[in-house]
């Protein structure tokens, strides 16, 4: 089986800019990963979500790469999953372009 959970959207702290440690921007979570469903074992989505969102608003990283890690090493650790894809966007970080950073 494989999960997507697309364009999960919030407001926190992340960055390593002067501005970007007061105040809050918006970023964007795409993630995707396969895991093998069997006998009704299953990788409940909402929960996913929920954690990279509260995960990511209280730690106040300073850069993405260390957010990324940090929410696949826990991953990883908790479900069997492999092929896992996660990326945190900033739309609002540059005037001309959205930045992102894949794993």
């Amino acid at each position: 089986m494989k999960i997507k959970i697309q364009n999960l959207t919030f407001d926190c702290i992340i960055g390593i800019l002067p501005f970007e440690r007061k105040t809050k921007q918006k970023v964007i979570i795409n993630i995707s990963f396969k895991y093998k469903f069997k006998d009704n074992e299953f990788i409940n989505y909402a929960d996913v979500a929920s954690y990279i969102e509260k995960t990511i608003k209280n730690e106040e990283f300073l850069l993405i790469e260390d957010a990324l890690l940090f929410v696949k090493k826990y991953l990883k650790s908790k479900y069997s999953i492999n092929k896992l894809k996660l990326s945190i966007s900033k739309p609002n970080i540059l005037d001309n372009c959205e930045v992102s950073v894949t794993l």
